[in-house]
């Protein structure tokens, strides 16, 4: 099911059927540097899927969805919003991954852009925030690029420090 589309990307809904497409993705130790841990297998990639499928589309009718090339066709990355908690408070992160193939295309802004207009227009979201390693300065600049501001450094998961990125949904009082 298609959720968005932007000029060059599809963003859809993961089926299970994305699983190796995902798992070539996701055990590219460059695609992977800052984001944890990697699949065993294709079809742990595809139990993950339909755990995601269940556990966020079903309740939430949002999370992770495919990026997709709207030239070709291909699945090259994926870009939503899940549920994190961050030091005792429950946020929902703007998260992005795009395949090293298609890096340095503005494929991740983009998508990320568009994540989070879904985010506040369609889902009604105040605050959205990313979970970015400092070092990841490209992920740092997409979350700059779609408006979001660096707040503090937080502990998180097993990734240890990482900087806390957010934005609140503009108002129309704000613009008086």
């Amino acid at each position: 099911m298609i959720v968005a589309e932007t000029e060059r990307l599809v963003l859809r809904r993961f089926t299970p059927e994305d699983a190796e497409e995902n798992y070539r993705i996701y055990t590219d130790p460059d695609n992977m540097r800052f984001m944890g841990r990697r699949p065993d297998s294709v079809e742990f990639e595809r139990h993950h899927l339909r755990l995601h499928i269940a556990n966020y589309y079903g309740r939430h009718d949002f999370g992770l969805w495919a990026v997709v090339l709207k030239e070709g066709g291909r699945l090259i990355g994926r870009c939503g919003l899940i549920y994190q908690q961050i030091e005792g408070a429950q946020e929902v992160e703007v998260s992005y991954l795009i395949d090293k193939h298609y890096w340095g295309r503005g494929l991740a802004t983009e998508a990320a852009r568009e994540v989070a207009g879904l985010g506040f227009e369609k889902y009604g979201l105040t605050r959205l925030v990313a979970v970015i390693n400092p070092e990841n300065v490209a992920s740092v600049r997409v979350a700059e690029k779609i408006g979001m501001k660096y707040e503090r450094d937080v502990d998180f998961k097993e990734f240890g420090k990482v900087s806390l990125y957010a934005k609140a949904r503009e108002t129309a009082a704000a613009g008086k």
